[in-house]
């Protein structure tokens, strides 16, 4: 029997609507097979544990589960540019050597040319424009 992939689920987690997603992308994923872990959730990243020395824990926690990981997906919505956080999780990783993908579905940005920062886009594995894309190229690796 294959053990699980583990993914990292990387993403914008400041608005409920962001929370809703990365909630909703961790179950889809669960349920294809994968272990995820989501930082809102299993690093325990509010605005409590931001403060005095709990922000130490969580980027340890983070930076702990990226190198656990088998995967990084980045959510790469978020207005005009990648979230800095994101950014920031997926150089870690890259820098690491994991696989990474990333899923932007803002159409409003999609186009031929400038889709995400050079960086972040030679950084990626693959850049898909939704979920469906992303379990296909999930497909490949498990």
């Amino acid at each position: 029997m294959t053990q699980k992939k583990t993914i990292y689920l990387a993403g914008p987690l400041f608005s409920e609507a962001e929370q809703d997603f990365n909630r909703k992308l961790r179950d889809i994923l669960v349920k294809k097979g994968y272990s995820v872990f989501l930082p809102q959730e299993d690093s325990n990243d509010t605005t409590n544990m931001r403060h005095a020395h709990k922000k130490e824990h969580v980027f340890d926690k983070n930076c702990k589960a990226i190198d656990n990981s088998d995967i990084i997906v980045a959510v790469l919505d978020g207005g005009s540019d990648v979230d800095s956080g994101t950014a920031w999780e997926l150089g870690y990783a890259y820098a690491k050597g994991k696989l990474v993908m990333g899923l932007k579905t803002d159409f409003r940005t999609l186009g031929s040319e400038g889709t995400v920062n050079l960086m972040i886009e030679v950084s990626l594995e693959v850049l898909v424009s939704d979920i469906d894309g992303l379990l296909k190229a999930l497909g490949k690796y498990q």
